[in-house]
C-alpha cells in the first residue's frame, strides 16, 4: 500500500491588515493537515524581508507548524545573509528554502551582489557551513526562463543538490506529463533527492497567466477553455479550479508521487479540498 501523501504549503507575507487576517485564517484552516513545513516567501526589498521574519516568528509562537523561510541571494552581502541564517537557527528555525531570487523590478538582468552569494548553489553551500539546516531548492520542469538550455538547467539543479540541499520543489505546471518527464530526466542525470511537484490552485485565471508568463510555465489550451467565460462567475470558477487540481494530483499520485507542495496564495479553500482528495485529512480529535 502506498504511504500517505506528505504536503507542504507556501504563504507570502501580507502587506495590509485585511491580507494579514486572510493569511491567518488560512494558516489555522490548513494547520490540522499536519504539513511537513510551511514556507514563507521573501522579496528583494527590506520591507518584505521584515514581513517574512515577522510571519515566521508568529508561526513559531502561535502554531505547532514548522516554518521554512525563503532566503535569496538578491541585494545582500554574504555576511548579512549568514547573519540572518544564524538568527533563524538561534530562534529554532531548522528548515530554509534557498533561492537565487528574482532581480528587482527595475533591473533588466540578474547581476550577483559583488560581496554576496552569486547563485543558489553557492547559497546552499554557505548555509551548510553555518548549520545543519533542512534545505529546499527550486526546480523548473519547463526550464528556467534564463537558462541557456534544458541541460544547463538540469546541471544547475544538480549543483544545488550536490551542495547539500535536501529536496527540490518545482515551479507550478498543469500537464502531469511535464512533471513525470522531468522526474525521469532527473533520475537519468543521477539525481536521487526528492523532486516535489509544486501545485498552484487557480484562484484567478488572468493572474495565473501572468505568473506563467514570468516563470516560463505552459498554460495548456484545454485549461484556457475550461475557464473560458467564467470571469464573473466565482462559484463555478472555484469548482473548475478544484476539479483541475484534483485531477492533476490524483494522476501524479497514481504514478507514485507522494509529496506535494501547494502555492496557496494565502487562501485555504482549494488547497484544503485538494488535500482531502489526496487522503490528507485532519487528525480526528481523541
Amino acid at each position: 500500500m502506498a504511504r500517505p501523501a506528505q504536503v507542504s504549503f507556501e504563504f507570502f507575507p501580507p502587506n495590509t491588515e485585511a491580507m494579514n487576517e486572510t493569511l491567518w485564517q488560512s494558516i489555522k484552516r490548513l494547520a490540522p493537515l499536519s504539513p511537513r513545513f510551511v514556507s514563507v516567501t521573501y522579496g528583494a526589498d527590506g520591507s518584505t524581508r521584515e514581513r517574512t521574519h515577522a510571519a515566521v516568528a508568529r508561526i513559531a509562537e502561535e502554531t505547532a507548524l514548522t516554518a521554512a523561510p525563503h532566503l535569496t541571494c538578491i541585494g545582500a552581502a554574504r555576511g548579512e545573509i549568514d547573519d540572518i541564517a544564524r538568527e533563524y537557527w538561534d530562534a529554532g528555525v531548522r528548515h530554509l528554502v534557498a533561492l537565487r531570487g528574482d532581480p528587482p523590478a527595475d533591473a533588466k538582468d540578474y547581476v550577483p551582489h559583488p560581496d554576496g552569494y552569486a547563485y543558489a548553489a553557492d547559497l546552499v553551500a554557505g548555509l551548510r557551513r553555518i548549520a545543519d539546516f533542512d534545505i529546499s531548492v527550486a526546480a523548473y520542469p519547463e526550464v528556467h526562463p534564463e537558462a541557456r538550455s534544458a541541460l544547463a538547467d538540469l546541471d544547475n539543479l544538480k549543483r544545488k543538490l550536490d551542495a547539500g540541499a535536501n529536496r527540490a520543489i518545482t515551479q507550478f505546471f498543469f500537464d502531469a506529463d511535464v512533471f513525470l518527464r522531468f522526474r525521469d530526466l532527473c533520475a537519468t542525470a543521477g539525481i536521487e533527492s526528492s523532486i516535489v511537484p509544486g501545485i498552484l490552485p487557480i484562484t484567478r485565471f488572468p493572474q495565473l497567466q501572468r505568473f506563467a508568463e514570468r516563470c516560463g510555465a505552459t498554460v495548456p489550451d484545454w485549461l484556457v477553455e475550461r475557464f473560458s467565460g467564467l470571469d464573473d462567475d466565482d462559484e463555478t470558477r472555484q469548482m473548475i479550479a478544484a476539479s483541475v487540481a484534483i485531477e492533476q494530483v490524483r494522476r501524479l499520485q497514481a504514478e507514485g508521487v507522494d509529496e506535494f507542495h501547494f502555492y496557496t496564495l494565502n487562501r485555504s479553500e482549494l488547497t484544503y479540498a485538494i488535500c482531502h482528495a489526496l487522503g490528507v485529512r485532519a487528525k480526528q480529535a481523541a
